[in-house]
């Protein structure tokens, strides 16, 4: 069995819980919505953001950020309970002091009534109580982050309401879709980061998109030492099956008769069906963390074992430090973790917000 070795990086790759760049003593204030297990929390923490509140739906996801930061004000509840109180009060903070306001609500349909794409079609969906939010604080910046999909959800209907939202707020919004890969994560993780500056600050602040980092990790860089801990594993008969294919391999790399048998009706299916039976190598970043460890047509396996990905190793994927505990059974850590944004794309991102504050 090949032994793991890191290679020598020379960027602020977090994985061994190495101390990230210090960009000034001076604090601002964010809030963070639908905050999951902490992705992005830690990469505003890193890059000098004070959080004053995370709101979090998930009972465990909440638990995850009690137990590794106490300190923090977390609001287990759903967001529909909250936006509409008196936020200011709530959070202690005045309205336009906010420095921040962060967080990416699932994608929903939006209704089109008189075709107005303001506000009020925006009810009935997550992105209403985020809107809710920016309406009432009127933070200095926001960052609303989301899957690749919300660029054409809906006919491209889901992204032009939102923009006009914010604008109707009153902030100027720059958008760019950005590979975590190229940010010292070893993944292809896609995110479309959308970042909104108050409109009586332009004259002020500017804020950049993060720079690509010239060197791109890949798991060979951040597979070794890790911590053991709790992990799935492929029944019998497909563990088998995986020992047949090579790192960085997938069906088409073992006998044709054991791929038909296995697949069954995945293999009149058309595409390159490129995720059944995907073992990835050392040599390259992962494909995106998923919330389930082993799925018929979405596997990563191991590629030194023929197994999934343990809890620990998910979580140097996307960063997390290796003293980040997540609570919860086995599957809802999967799951939390899975649905994280990268530590190090969230520390970017940050980073260069806070720079753009820290201008005014």
């Amino acid at each position: 069995m090949e032994v793991l070795q890191a290679a020598s990086i020379d960027n602020d790759i977090m994985y061994e819980n190495a101390p990230l760049l210090s960009v000034s003593t001076k604090k601002f204030t964010t809030i963070e919505l639908f905050a999951g297990a902490g992705g992005l929390a830690l990469g505003l923490e890193k890059a000098g953001f004070n959080t004053i509140g995370l709101v979090e739906i998930d009972k465990d996801a909440s638990n995850t950020l009690r137990a590794n930061r106490p300190k923090w004000n977390i609001v287990n509840d759903d967001i529909a309970n909250i936006s509409h109180l008196d936020l200011e009060g709530f959070f202690n903070i005045q309205k336009g002091k906010l420095g921040l306001l962060s967080g990416g609500a699932p994608c929903q349909a939006f209704s089109y009534a008189g075709k107005r794409l303001g506000l009020e079609d925006a009810r009935g969906t997550l992105f209403y109580h985020y809107a809710i939010f920016l309406q009432k604080l009127q933070p200095k910046t926001f960052l609303f982050e989301n899957v690749r999909g919300l660029l054409t959800h809906d006919r491209g209907y889901t992204y032009q309401t939102i923009l006009d939202i914010f604008a109707s707020e009153g902030y100027r919004v720059q958008s760019e879709l950005l590979n975590a890969w190229d940010y010292g994560v070893a993944q292809k993780r896609e995110r479309l980061i959308m970042i909104g500056i108050r409109k009586d600050l332009i004259g002020n602040m500017h804020i950049d998109f993060p720079t690509p980092h010239e060197y791109k990790p890949v798991l060979r860089d951040i597979l070794s030492n890790v911590p053991p801990s709790a992990g799935s594993q492929y029944a019998d008969h497909k563990r088998k099956i995986f020992e047949l294919v090579p790192p960085g391999g997938y069906w088409r790399d073992i006998p044709e008769d054991i791929a038909k048998e296995y697949m069954k009706s995945c293999w009149h299916m058309g595409g390159g069906r490129t995720g059944i039976l995907r073992r990835l190598s050392l040599d390259e970043p992962s494909l995106a963390v998923l919330t389930s460890p082993s799925q018929k047509q979405t596997d990563r396996c191991h590629p030194l074992e023929a197994r999934p990905f343990t809890i620990r190793e998910n979580a140097r994927i996307q960063c997390f430090p290796d003293d980040w505990e997540f609570m919860g059974s086995v599957g809802t850590q999967y799951k939390q973790i899975g649905n994280a944004v990268p530590v190090n794309l969230a520390f970017e991102v940050a980073k260069k917000i806070y720079e753009g504050l820290d201008k005014i």
